[in-house]
């Protein structure tokens, strides 16, 4: 019998188990502090390094079934990315709140040093976010994250200040030279990175977890996606990367005439953090069910012109969600100047 895709996932969640490595995680002073008062140890991850799972999406598409997955909010991102947008209003506005978390932080950060407005906790800080209109200088202002993936793939940005859409160009040539090997977006800029940025770019935003993908031709008209993500939260954040590009190569191969093959997803560091551990051990517990199918509206031939009603995910029927805590894990360490 042909095993179930899924499977690939839960035997890697057991492979991080049996055979990872604990590795100590960053955290600032106040985090540490807030750990302090609460009497808890801050979290660990157990990683293994160099793993890939792969999915065929002319059959089935890849959205875990052992755990229900939030595939309104991936396919909301997706779009955000799309959009080449880099302000969490769009999100917030459609009740979206993947990314709440790092605009606030930029927001509280900047009222620890020197602040004239009120230092609000996250929920208002996002609350005031939606009231205002997106032109508001507190949401152009504070809503811009900078370091997102769908301004490096769309608007990667120039040393003369103009940009490219890597996207936009692999779609183009795609419909013309399918059988290129160069069809690689990149989402790894240094110059928006930690200690590397230059000061206009520096944010406490994570550097890009999934950070090369590249499109392939097979045979004559198959195309395919490959992912490198080089840091990866199996339990809770892969779930959605798989639904995300899965749906991304579907996409592109529409509006390129192409017919939908294989997503294969690889891995640097893979892990589970130490807080999640009952919740992995729950749901390897858990017996499979059939993976959904996912029907795009084939009137659809430009990737700008995708809108939320244009996708359907059909015959899901997945366990419940699982419940889970997010580790507060903070920004860079600022460096003193030598």
């Amino acid at each position: 019998m042909e095993k179930h895709p899924e499977q690939q996932y839960l035997n890697l969640l057991q492979d991080i188990l049996d055979n990872g490595s604990d590795k100590e995680l960053f955290f600032n002073k106040e985090v540490l502090d807030q750990y302090k008062e609460k009497w808890e140890k801050p979290p660990y991850i157990r990683s293994v390094f160099g793993r890939q799972i792969r999915f065929d999406l002319s059959k089935w598409f890849p959205l875990l079934t052992t755990k229900k997955v939030f595939f309104r909010g991936i396919l909301i991102e997706l779009l955000w990315f799309l959009k080449w947008d880099s302000n969490i209003k769009y999100l917030v506005d459609n009740n979206v709140h993947i990314w709440d978390e790092w605009a606030w932080k930029g927001y509280h950060m900047h009222c620890l040093k020197d602040c004239p407005e009120e230092d609000l906790p996250q929920k208002e800080f996002i609350e005031k976010l939606k009231e205002l209109p997106a032109n508001d200088p507190f949401v152009v202002k504070w809503g811009e994250l900078k370091t997102i993936y769908g301004r490096m793939w769309r608007k990667w940005p120039r040393k003369d200040g103009s940009t490219i859409d890597q996207l936009g160009w692999v779609i183009e040539w795609l419909k013309e030279k399918p059988f290129r090997k160069s069809y690689v977006v990149s989402a790894w800029n240094p110059d928006f990175i930690y200690h590397m940025a230059s000061e206009e770019n520096k944010n406490h935003v994570p550097p890009f977890c999934h950070t090369t993908f590249q499109f392939a031709v097979t045979e004559w008209n198959k195309l395919n996606l490959w992912l490198y993500q080089r840091s990866a939260d199996l339990f809770l954040w892969v779930p959605f990367n798989i639904a995300s590009y899965a749906l991304l190569l579907q996409m592109v191969a529409q509006v390129t005439w192409l017919q939908v093959w294989e997503f294969v997803h690889t891995f640097g560091d893979v892990h589970i953090y130490s807080n999640h551990m009952d919740q992995v051990k729950e749901q390897l517990s858990r017996d499979l069910r059939t993976l959904p199918t996912m029907k795009l509206n084939p009137k659809i031939k430009d990737i700008d012109d995708f809108k939320f009603e244009d996708f359907e995910l059909v015959w899901y029927d997945p366990h419940p969600a699982i419940k889970w805590e997010i580790a507060n894990i903070w920004g860079y360490e600022e460096r003193k100047k030598k």
